[in-house]
């Protein structure tokens, strides 16, 4: 009966043994010492691998390319503005943005919206220097500001493209600081062309790049760029329903940016044209009721004393129908063109005039009681 237990006794005890000699390395009790870094699997070369490039795809050489050449162009640009709160005490708020610098004296491209009202502009370069920055002009109808550092701080300048050669489909990439996280890339493509948005504070920007780049509070300001490293616009919304990125970005054209900015540094200022009348937008369902022999086009309504229209004899209406409850003047002039190009409307018509400049004189084809006729008009600066 001992020897039984006894035998019992042994036998379990070589269980136990064994057991614990099967799970020895996952007891901590068991290991003496713990392992050297190199004698861990995945810190051993690997005599079979062969050293491959970090570039693998062309796409990805563009990309590295692209930032490694612009990046340094590409600034941060934080603002102090003064508010009032509750208790109508004076506070100061701070804001970010983007910006990149256009020229070796220092001036640097960014949106209105960033440094609008501020009391304070601080520039920070890609090498982590903070500079302070003078505000040289902005305009807020076209969303552009510009703003200087002292020349001895540039070394890189972003050179600006061309960006009516601009086609839908072509590779976009962004460079910016969303969120305040400096110097941050994304790409993807050129989505749409001539887009418009209406900004925050109201006004309309017409023929705008659309792109699929992530744009994020922050990328305001900073460049949308080409294969080639150009800048093709001035990243400067998205359109979003939760505030964050959702695929729809937009960016002001380049060409836009480069003229208005040049009036900017220049004069402080951007003289744009006017042509001063007001007018209706002709659809061949108004042009049927209102009985006329066009069906698109816009229909001069009146005059403004002392416009350029008045002093080009452009004519208003005279005489008054009412087409669905509302009171139309007729009997004044149709405008169906501007130099080489088709008006369909008030809305094409202002953007064809926008795209000339003060001083400049075009071409009005217009239809007089039915008949055509051409006429002269200087544009003057609008009021």
């Amino acid at each position: 009966m001992v020897n039984n237990k006894s035998n019992y006794l042994w036998l379990a005890i070589i269980v136990i043994l064994l057991l614990f000699w099967s799970k020895r390395e996952d007891l901590f009790f068991f290991q003496n010492s713990r392992p050297s870094a190199e004698s861990l699997d995945f810190n051993k070369p690997d005599n079979n691998s062969d050293s491959g490039p970090l570039i693998v795809s062309a796409d990805e050489e563009i990309n590295t390319k692209v930032f490694e050449k612009v990046h340094p162009a590409v600034v941060n640009i934080a603002t102090t503005t003064l508010s009032m709160n509750f208790w109508m005490e004076i506070i100061p708020r701070e804001g970010q943005g983007s910006g990149f610098i256009i020229d070796t004296k220092g001036y640097i491209l960014t949106n209105n919206h960033v440094v609008a009202k501020a009391q304070k502009i601080t520039v920070t370069m890609a090498n982590g220097e903070r500079i302070s920055a003078t505000l040289v002009g902005r305009d807020p109808s076209s969303d552009l500001a510009v703003i200087k550092i002292p020349s001895r701080h540039v070394n890189v300048v972003a050179f600006l493209g061309d960006s009516d050669k601009i086609r839908v489909g072509q590779k976009a990439i962004a460079i910016g600081n969303p969120f305040g996280l400096s110097h941050t890339l994304t790409t993807g493509i050129v989505s749409a062309l001539n887009r418009g948005i209406r900004t925050a504070d109201g006004n309309q920007i017409e023929d705008l790049i659309q792109t699929d780049a992530a744009i994020n509070p922050g990328n305001s300001g900073g460049p949308l760029l080409n294969s080639s490293g150009e800048v093709i616009g001035i990243n400067t919304a998205i359109y979003s329903l939760s505030g964050g990125y959702q695929g729809i970005g937009f960016a002001i054209p380049i060409n836009t940016a480069r003229s208005i900015a040049t009036q900017l540094i220049t004069s402080g200022k951007v003289a744009r044209p006017w042509l001063g009348i007001t007018g209706i937008t002709l659809s061949p369902g108004l042009s049927k009721g209102l009985k006329l022999d066009v069906k698109e086009g816009v229909l001069v309504v009146q005059i403004i004393p002392g416009s350029p229209a008045a002093q080009a004899g452009l004519r208003g209406g005279h005489r008054e129908v009412i087409v669905g409850g509302l009171r139309i003047p007729l009997g004044g002039d149709i405008i169906a063109g501007i130099d080489d190009h088709k008006v369909t409307g008030m809305k094409q018509m202002v953007r064809l005039i926008d795209k000339l400049k003060v001083g400049e004189t075009m071409t009005l084809r217009i239809l007089r009681d039915g008949q055509p006729m051409d006429l002269k008009v200087l544009l003057a600066e609008r009021p």
